[in-house]
């Protein structure tokens, strides 16, 4: 996958901040999917040596069987510091390491993480979208802002996420009786869509299958 570089990485806080707010801009929340969708992608970073190092995965499936068609890791340092708010900057330049060894180029990527459901409106699923122009949806399984009323328990039921009169995403249950997902609009994507492709990709699990796997592999002892 050829990857087009929006911006420098080596950055400070106040400079980050005034990307996200003038890439925001970007952000597309109408469906502009190429259909029929037939590879979704999850990317997952974990770290080592205590955060120095970034271990970034994809994997990327067929869809709907939702089967590993590809899937790339790679380590490099991490360069930018864990600071609420801007975990893109830390996770996305070892994410772009993974996806330039792909071969196969999803039409949706899944990102564990926010994307619209973010103080700026711009999680990583909003920035990874905007920097490869390819629909994503925000897959978090933590709550970062918003309110919303009860969910209840049945596979499938959802409420809107409310930050500031908007609603930025959706509380959604995956599977009965377990925890929620925060799911948001990344780029390209509405929210119903998103949280259409989101139960679609997950026929037995908490997490979606691109998810999983991808963390699965973020967290594997040896590079592939």
């Amino acid at each position: 996958m050829q990857i087009n570089q929006r911006h420098d990485w080596n950055l400070s806080t106040s400079q980050a901040k005034a990307i996200q707010e003038e890439l925001q801009k970007e952000v597309i929340t109408e469906d502009k999917l190429k259909k029929p969708v037939k590879y979704v992608a999850g990317v997952d970073v974990g770290f080592e040596a205590d955060g120095t190092i970034s271990r970034a995965a994809v994997a990327v499936l067929s869809f709907p069987d939702l089967q590993l068609q590809e899937q790339s890791i790679v380590r490099r340092a991490t360069t930018f510091p864990y600071i609420p708010g801007f975990l893109s900057f830390r996770e996305i330049p070892a994410v772009l390491d993974a996806l330039q060894k792909i071969n196969t180029i999803p039409d949706i990527i899944l990102c564990d993480g926010q994307g619209l459901a973010h103080p700026r409106r711009f999680g990583i699923a909003c920035h990874l979208g905007i920097i490869l122009d390819i629909p994503t949806i925000g897959v978090a399984k933590s709550w970062l802002i918003g309110e919303y009323k009860e969910v209840s328990q049945k596979r499938g039921s959802w409420q809107p996420l409310i930050h500031k009169n908007e609603t930025i995403g959706a509380v959604l249950r995956t599977r009965s009786n377990v925890k929620p997902l925060y799911i948001s609009s990344g780029h390209r994507i509405s929210l119903p869509t998103a949280i259409d492709y989101v139960l679609r990709c997950t026929p037995k699990y908490r997490l979606p299958e691109t998810t999983r796997i991808a963390d699965k592999f973020s967290k594997s002892k040896s590079c592939a």
